[in-house]
This record gives structure tokens, sequence and C-alpha cells, in this order.
């Protein structure tokens, strides 16, 4: 008789590859193996500090890299299945455990004895044979302890510990609060008349929906596929204007979940902890430890951009409100809530283009078969579904990637569907890293959690061509752990500078604009044909459809983020007004009493973005310009995707990335290529 799995989280995995056992996980499971990691993991580093042998690489920093892999492994799972498949016990779990394992992480960066040994090391770096990778180690080893405080005593030292683990805190009550906002509203529609404009696969799903919730009508919610088409193509400006609010002032209403009190803690706690370290504010902290390397160089990037993009932005708003004035009559004043609506007909009046004339051809599995496919022609990899896999969701499905020789490389798992367990947005993650030891190469676990159409009714589900963009997008980090090759899992896959991250996701974005590529899989759903070629040249010509209101969006957030991370004193003023003033520089349409960014902004107060937000317009610098290799070669051109992936995606953070780009481009970036990209410059 089999003996019985007392908790799987703290077993050897007995699955394919060695992956999550899912289906055997209870929530119970989680508080144990994670209280047993940290227990296990003291006793490691306790070990660490009383080796009797003089401190070395070794001994050292290679054991410290190695330890904690039990608590390493029940975060992983436990953490991403918080925003992928979370629910009220996990929630209420977190809020015990996160403080636990801030505390643990504080006591190992604090602990003075391991930091003696680890600088000790670092002291003889220079009389140390190391290789690159094993320099970038003992760098980012020796960096993390004195970020987190190291190098402090006494009572500011104690007072770090305690601003570490209070950011934890009020970060995962941040981000608790959006999602609960965001699960909690719903706009149920039962007049037919209020759907005018709606695509009919919108109205299937809204009427699926409101059934599967045991009520009449067609219901719409703030998830990314109800809420941005639905203000792209409703004609009704009143319940555009009603879903835009609720939208718009998630985690800002006065009631149990508002974020304001949170985000004037938390800026002024890394204010604080920054400050302790001896920094001004807590960006410059934070960029110390990025391509950027300081403020002046952030500001000066976002400035150049908008000095770059605002004519053509401020044009933009002009055509899209006279277009809008000719429907409405001339007095008639663009809002927020009008943008998507009249942008979409302008589109379309410009370019004989609606982005749902689109979605018939780009049913997701021809997608999934597409992205595959490009992957293969790239770099001779391929992808088979295994149903062994456990999975966390029935829509989750996982595949074994095999490098053009057959070599195991990774499995992936694709998770496409919105749900209410899951937080909005798309995203990369890993159950596990890469790394080797032994002789051996331990291979990743790699995750895309997506939020797309899902499928109604006798219709399957057809992607957006900006969801295709999303998928494109989430497979390039996707790609980036795949072909992880790198000793050391904290320099592994994606785990490289923050500013450097967004380079191998955003350059698959160009695919997108390809017909060489879009012809190998965007065929009609119903009948089969191919996209048309002047389908796709439409697509091409409305790729800088509204560029320059598109880039100073994304600066507005970066602005934000920086305006929040920039301070020096403390934080008590109003949140709503604060926010305006950063925006003012950028801001294009009127400005909406009650709505707030900031209380939503979970990338910055709840991810890894704080005061690193301008890196998706760093990251698009890059691309622009290390695209124009595949363009210059050809884009299925395996030399170039050689190149990109033995220097850029399988070095991971093993050396400084401006090397690794270089290697790969032969020079430093400009925005030259970004511009001429967006066709507000020419080559």
């Amino acid at each position: 008789m089999a003996s019985q799995v007392q908790n799987p989280l703290m077993e050897e995995f007995r699955t394919p590859h060695g992956v999550v056992p899912f289906h055997l996980l209870e929530t119970s499971h989680y508080e144990t193996a994670v209280k047993e990691g940290i227990r296990q993991h003291a006793l490691e580093i306790g070990s660490i500090c009383r080796n009797p042998q003089p401190p070395s690489f070794e001994n050292t920093i290679v054991a410290l890299e190695g330890s904690g892999r039990l608590l390493d492994r029940s975060l992983a799972v436990f953490e991403n299945l918080l925003s992928a498949e979370t629910n009220e016990q996990m929630e209420a779990l977190a809020n015990t455990l996160m403080p636990l394992v801030a505390d643990h992480e504080s006591a190992v960066a604090l602990n003075e004895k391991l930091f003696q040994r680890v600088k000790e090391v670092y002291g003889n770096r220079d009389r140390l044979q190391l290789s690159a990778e094993e320099k970038m180690l003992l760098e980012e080893t020796y960096g993390h302890f004195v970020r987190r405080g190291a190098n402090l005593e006494g009572g500011p030292k104690k007072r770090f510990r305690e601003l570490a683990a209070e950011a934890s805190k009020l970060a995962l009550s941040f981000r608790q609060n959006v999602l609960k906002e965001t699960n909690d509203y719903e706009l149920l529609l039962t007049g037919r008349s209020q759907l005018a404009g709606l695509p009919p696969h919108m109205v299937d799903a809204a009427r699926k929906l409101a059934a599967d919730r045991g009520k009449e009508g067609w219901m719409f919610t703030l998830s990314a596929p109800s809420y941005v088409p639905f203000m792209a193509y409703c004609e009704d400006r009143a319940l555009r204007q009603q879903l835009y609010m609720a939208y718009n002032m998630k985690a800002a209403r006065p009631n149990g979940c508002n974020n304001f009190s949170i985000i004037r803690q938390l800026v002024d706690v890394r204010m604080e902890m920054a400050q302790l370290l001896g920094y001004d504010n807590y960006a410059e902290y934070v960029l110390r430890h990025r391509m950027a390397g300081d403020i002046a160089s952030v500001y000066r990037l976002l400035d150049q951009l908008r000095e770059a993009y605002l004519p053509a932005a401020v044009a933009e708003v002009k055509e899209v409100e006279q277009l809008a004035r000719r429907h409405e009559g001339e007095h008639f004043q663009l809002m927020p809530w009008d943008w998507s609506f009249y942008s979409e007909k302008l589109r379309r009046e410009k370019f004989d283009l609606d982005t749902e004339m689109l979605r018939p051809y780009f049913e997701l599995g021809r997608v999934v078969d597409g992205v595959f496919g490009l992957a293969n022609r790239l770099y001779g990899i391929s992808f088979r579904e295994n149903k062994d896999i456990p999975v966390y969701h029935p829509d989750v499905r996982a595949y074994e990637v095999c490098d053009a020789d057959g070599r195991f490389l990774a499995v992936l798992y694709l998770d496409f569907y919105p749900r209410a367990g899951k937080r909005a947005g798309a995203w990369m993650t890993e159950y596990k890293d890469q790394w080797k030891e032994g002789g051996a190469d331990s291979r990743p676990h790699v995750s895309i959690v997506m939020n797309f159409t899902k499928p109604s009714g006798q219709r399957p589900a057809l992607l957006s061509f900006d969801e295709v963009k999303t998928f494109l997008h989430e497979f390039g980090h996707a790609l980036h752990g795949i072909f992880a090759d790198t000793v050391y899992a904290s320099l592994s896959g994606t785990h490289v500078w923050w500013d450097f991250v967004e380079l191998p996701s955003q350059i698959m974005e160009n695919f997108a604009y390809e017909k060489e590529f879009l012809h190998t899989f965007a065929r009609h759903y119903e009948t089969g044909e191919l996209l048309p070629d002047a389908l796709v040249q439409r697509i091409v010509e409305a790729s800088n459809f509204n560029a320059g209101y598109a880039c100073l969006r994304q600066l507005s957030f970066a602005y934000l983020d920086m305006a929040w991370h920039t301070r020096n004193s403390a934080f008590d003023g109003d949140v709503e007004a604060y926010e305006k003033a950063a925006w003012k520089p950028v801001q294009l349409l009127p400005f909406v009493e009650g709505t707030c960014m900031s209380a939503q902004f979970s990338h910055i107060f709840s991810g890894g973005y704080s005061a690193g937000y301008y890196s998706y317009k760093w990251a698009e610098v890059l691309e622009a310009d290390a695209f124009s290799v595949f363009r210059e070669k050809g884009i299925f051109s395996q030399e170039a995707a050689g190149r990109f992936r033995k220097e850029i995606l399988s070095r991971g953070g093993t050396e400084p990335p401006m090397e690794l780009y270089v290697r790969f481009r032969g020079k430093k970036p400009t925005i030259d290529a970004l511009l001429e990209k967006n066709g507000l410059k020419h080559g």
C-alpha cells in the first residue's frame, strides 16, 4: 500500500519533469511548507556562518546561493497562485505568511556574521580567479546585502527591518484591494438597445456571463476582454462613462478597499528605507541597480520622448475631437470615456480598419500554433502538449519545450482566460528557475498568464490584434526563461536588471506587423481564408495610429511613478491632487475628479516596477534598435535569432546588460530607431 502524502510541497515531486503537483495541493499545505522552509533556511544560514574555514567563494557565496530551496519552491507556488488562482482562504493565509517571510528575509539580509563572510569574499574579489558569471554572482550577492541594510548598525538596522516588513504588508494589502474592487463590479444591462455598437462576440459573452451568474441580461465587468471593447464600441455615452468611472475609481472610493492611506504609508516607508541607506530618495536607491543608473538619466529619456512625441499627440487628440464634433456638434468636449470610441471610428475612417474585422482571423488555437511556429522557425525549438502534467485550473495547458536537437528545455504553462481568482493583466512567471549543479542542467518551468477573450456559444476564442501582440510580448519573456543557460538560479532567465527585462518581450511584438509571419497562421476561423494582403497592409499603415498619444500615456505612468518615488520628505497630501500635478506635463484629455490611477497602480505599489515604470520606454528604445538587425537580415533570420539567443536570452543576468546588448548589436542604442519606427523620423 502506497504511503499517504502528507505535504506534496515537502516531498520530491514525482511528476513529469518534477513539475508542481497542483492536483495534490491543499491550502493548508502552503503554511506548513513555508514555515518549514523558513526553519530549514535558517539552519542552512547558521551552518554557513559557523563554517570554521576562512570565507571563500564556494563555502559562502555558492553555499548561500544554494540555500533555501524548500522555501523558494513553496513560495513560488503560493505567490504565483495568489495572482493566477487565488481564493479567500489563500488571501487570508497570505496576510499571515508574507510578514513571516519578510521578517525572515530581513533576518538573513541583516545577519552580521553572514554579511561579514560575504564582505570578506567581496573584499578579496580581485585576487580570486572568477568567471564573468561568478563575478556577477559575487557583485549581486554583496549588493543585495548592502541594499537590504547590512552595513547599518544598532537602531537604524532594527528600523530598516521593521520598514521592510511593513512595506511587504502594505504592498499585499494594496493588491488585495485592487483585486476585490475588480471582482466586485458588475454592469448588468437588460435592454437590447443598450448594446448598440457592441460586436456580436461580446454580446454573446456578456449574455453567457450573466447566465453563469444566475442573472438575466448582459453582464460586463472590469476585466480587459470586457472593458476594452466596451469602451471602443458602445454607442451609449452614459454607459461608457459609467464603466469608465468604475474602472478608474478602483480602490479610490470611500470604502474599505480605498488605497490612499496605503499609498501615503508605502511611499514614506520606501523613502525612509532609502534614506537610512544614505540615499536622498527611493528612486535614487533603486536606480543604482539599473541600466539607467540615476534619476537624471531617467528624466532625460522621458523628457526626450515627451519633446519628440508631444506635438504628434496633441495633433492626434485634435483630430479625434474634430471627428467627434462632426457627430456630436461643434461644442462637444472630448472626455476620457470618449477616447477609445472615437479613436476607433477614426481608425476605420482613415484606414478602413476595424479591430473587430481582424478578430475572426485570430482564433486562439491558430495563434498558439503561429507563435510556436515562429519560435521553431527562429530557434528550431518545438512544443508538445503533455496532459499528464498537472495544472492548477482546467483552462491551463502544459507543454514540453525541446531544442532543435530534441533536448528537453522547459515546461511551459499557458493560462489564457479571465476568472475571479486571477488578477487583471498579463504576465510571465516561473515555478522553477534554471540552474546547473553537479554536472546536471536543471531546466525551468515557465508560465504565461493572460486575460483573453473566452469562447462563447459556438464561437471559439477569437483574439483582438492587441491580444495577439500581448501574447507575443509575454512569449518573449517566456523565451528568456526557456533559453536560460546559467550556473546560478539567481542569474538565470529574467533575473536581469529591471530596465533590461522588457527587451526580449517587446522585440517579439514587432512580428505582429510582418506579413510573412501573419500568413503562417492568420486564417478566418469559419472559411479558412488567409488574412488578406489588403488587411495586412492596413494593419501596417495603421501601426503608428495615435502613436504619439500612446507614448504620452506611457510617459504619464512613468512620470507618476517617478513623482512618487523621488520624494525626500513625508507625504501627507491629497493623492489625487499629487497625481494630477505629476501628469500635468503630459495630460492630453480633461482630468476627471474622483478617478485615480495611483490607487490601482499595482505595477509600482505591489509589483516590481517602483521607480522602474520608465523601463517600458527604455526597453522600447532597445527593441526598436535591436529589431533592425532582423529587418536587415530577414525577419526569420536564424543567424540573427541565434545571436540574440546566445548573447541575450541565454545569458540572463550573468553580465551587465549593456555589455550583452552591445555584443549582440555592435553598438549602444539611441532613440532614433524608435522615432523611425513610429514615423516621427525618417532614416
